[in-house]
């Protein structure tokens, strides 16, 4: 069973709440590592959340990680894990050590937070436990907020089905010239939707949906044992929200996705919720304020990088009502503009409206879980839409934007994951009104995995096209998406591979659009049959480092 956030504070005997969470060396007592039966660093590591001054570290002990119990292979007893950050990659210009305490608590993580580094700068970072010493992983600190800061490049990602494919995509990611990622969610699926990965098989344990802590933790442990995304982590600082199937597919605030079994019973549910929220926290590059307090996590926040930009995480799971009319696509279901239907709710939605008037960034950057612009997949006259996307949720879309436009935002941008599908598209203020102004822009990312191989142009591409003029680009193939901005343009590159069922894929831009300094919506830079990249080297594969 998941502990409480009150009870995780309370484990143990060592000296402070702040050891017992991993997150810092607050006590003298150290305690020894076992004779390891295995890579205690089998998860790889991870730093993310940076700060003008700081980042947050991760690592998992684990040598034997997809160990039935969900325990990783450790044993009960409390470890000592040091860490080191460097601003060379041999450790001879060491500016930080430290140590935190993991324990079986949270499943021997830690989570240390590094404060006093110099900003807008790259740094190395590794772990040590007894006589092991972890891959190194590399991270960076913000700019000073408010100050000149002349580029930022990001990718974000969402939705890898482990079942589904193979994680080719992050192989190419991890060799990016990037400051960070964000991921959007779906870092993990509670069960195997598809089984599409070829020469993969997994026990009955992997098969079954995850309903308690043991469950979720292997689920994590399975994704992070993956070399290309360890590589992708220890390469980059990351921002890290989550969507549904991190819990249950298709929750919403306090009730369960479709179906029944009896982890879907209200107060079954609430435990459900707090064992896969903190299977989560366990397992991410978290700060000690996103520490889960049992069937809540707070996952909404901000993070300025100088004067350029201001990336907003948005939580669009936790605080929203039931999906109206099922949740599934839909006609003529009139309680999606139900007033008080939120898909934020009304505290999450008036800190992000607050946060239009506040910033002084030029771009103001959204990350957010599913769709926000229309998706009406009826080309006739009737209005056929997702219910579990903002669609489903007009009035807070409405408001939202609205505001946007009122505060006179610069630049909005959404960054979306869910809909495994590329899309370009401007945002209105109200959909139901054609000459509503554009006030934004939203590019959709694919997925990395979810729904195999995909293609470039299907049906239901062609489909949206010509139901949604607003839409001006879709693709449906795997990947993931690259952002270049500086202060006056924003470039959007949608990289995709061209199949995930095997390894060993190749990268290509599929097309680039631009958000112009000042002007809202999308403009198409170029749409080719680019160059394709070629598949990464075997010792690139295995790298747990980015290059620049």
């Amino acid at each position: 069973m998941a502990l409480s956030r009150r009870q995780l504070l309370r484990v143990g005997a060592a000296g402070s709440a702040a050891v017992l969470v991993g997150t810092a060396a607050a006590s003298s007592t150290r305690y020894p590592a076992p004779r390891w039966l295995g890579d205690p660093f089998a998860l790889g590591v991870a730093s993310g959340d940076p700060t003008p001054d700081g980042v947050v570290l991760w690592t998992r002990l684990a040598p034997d990680p997809l160990a039935p119990d969900g325990l990783g292979g450790m044993p009960l007893d409390p470890v000592t894990v040091d860490y080191e950050v460097a601003q060379d990659e041999n450790f001879r210009q060491v500016v930080a050590r430290g140590a935190a305490v993991a324990t079986r608590a949270l499943g021997h993580s830690v989570h240390p937070e590094v404060h006093g580094l110099t900003p807008n700068r790259w740094y190395f970072y590794r772990f040590r436990v007894g006589s092991a010493i972890s891959p190194v992983g590399r991270t960076r600190t913000a700019p000073p907020v408010g100050q000149p800061f002349s580029r930022l490049r990001f990718a974000f990602a969402s939705c890898q089905s482990w079942s589904s494919g193979y994680y080719t995509a992050y192989e190419h990611l991890s060799r990016e010239d990037l400051d960070l990622v964000l991921h959007l969610g779906d870092y993990i699926y509670e069960r195997a939707w598809i089984r599409g990965r070829e020469g993969a098989t997994k026990g009955p344990e992997f098969r079954d949906e995850a309903v308690d802590l043991a469950g979720y933790r292997l689920r994590y442990a399975l994704y992070k044992a993956e070399l290309p995304l360890r590589a992708a982590h220890a390469a980059f600082p990351w921002l890290v929200t989550m969507d549904d199937h991190e819990v249950d597919n298709n929750w919403a605030g306090a009730g369960p996705g479709a179906g029944f079994d009896i982890s879907r019973i209200p107060a079954l549910f609430r435990r459900r919720r707090a064992a896969a929220f903190q299977a989560m926290y366990e397992h991410q590059p978290l700060r000690i304020a996103q520490l889960p307090s049992g069937p809540s996590v707070l996952l909404h926040r901000r993070y300025r990088f100088g004067d350029l930009a201001e990336i907003t995480l948005l939580d669009t799971r936790q605080y929203r009502t039931r999906q109206a009319c099922g949740g599934t696509v839909t006609k003529h279901c009139a309680d999606r503009f139900a007033t008080g239907r939120t898909i934020l709710g009304a505290q999450q939605r008036d800190w992000l409206i607050d946060g239009f008037t506040d910033s002084p960034a030029r771009w103001q950057v959204i990350g957010n879980q599913v769709g926000m612009s229309q998706n009406d997949s009826d080309p006739g006259t009737a209005v056929a839409v997702s219910t579990d996307s903002w669609d489903g949720y007009v009035a807070d879309r409405n408001t939202v934007l609205a505001a946007a436009a009122d505060r006179g935002v610069r630049n909005l941008v959404v960054v979306t994951g869910d809909r495994h599908e590329n899309q370009a598209a401007r945002l209105r203020r109200d959909y139901s009104d054609p000459e509503s102004p554009v006030v934004a822009a939203e590019f959709t990312g694919t997925s990395i995995t979810s729904n195999g191989d995909g293609a470039d142009l299907n049906d239901k591409g062609r489909v949206l096209l010509a139901a949604n003029p607003d839409i001006e680009f879709f693709n449906a193939q795997r990947g993931y998406v690259r952002v270049e901005l500086d202060h006056h343009l924003w470039r959007n590159d949608f990289r995709v591979v061209p199949y995930v069922r095997r390894p060993g894929a190749p990268v290509r831009t599929r097309a680039s659009y631009v958000v112009e300094d000042g002007v809202p919506g999308v403009t198409e830079s170029w749409r080719a049959d680019a160059p394709i990249e070629p598949p990464p080297s075997a010792d690139a594969a295995g790298s747990t480092r980015g290059t620049r």
